[in-house]
């Protein structure tokens, strides 16, 4: 689902499921080196939002439920190839997973039989942007080769 509506953008930013409850949350632990914390003004910032559901079941017109398999594991595949996708054409991305996410079924009017995945901030960095160094790890660090 593509969100370009800015009220529906700043609702998003608003809920995003932050409680403040959790280090991650605040950006004191990892996050603050790479210059993220929990107001994420990207939210609003991006031309678009694209939030992905999953479907953990399909519902026929009759109301039976039928189990979807490897769900998880298959949008997290398409969530990859749609992020290199919009890389090639010179888009930048960030993904977002808010927790909980289970607001945004609410608000985008999602069906019963859907589940919030992840938001995709996408568009055009700002002229000049350069994205954080990150730490380099060696390789021992990452890999193991039996």
């Amino acid at each position: 689902m593509v969100v370009r509506d800015p009220a529906v953008k700043k609702q998003i930013r608003k809920k995003r499921g932050f409680t403040g409850k959790n280090p991650r949350e605040t950006g004191e632990k990892g996050f603050k080196p790479i210059g993220t914390g929990p107001g994420k003004p990207f939210l609003e910032q991006a031309p678009y939002l694209v939030c992905i559901f999953v479907q953990p079941y399909s519902i026929d017109e009759g109301g039976t439920k039928t189990p979807n398999y490897y769900t998880s594991e298959s949008v997290g595949i398409a969530t990859g190839f749609l992020i290199s996708a919009l890389h090639q054409v010179g888009l930048s991305t960030l993904s977002y997973t808010p927790a909980p996410m289970h607001f945004l079924k609410k608000l985008l009017d999602r069906p019963s039989n859907e589940r919030p995945y992840m938001i995709l901030a996408v568009g055009y960095s700002d002229e000049g942007y350069e994205p954080p160094v990150l730490v380099k790890k060696i390789k021992d660090e990452y890999l193991t080769v039996i």
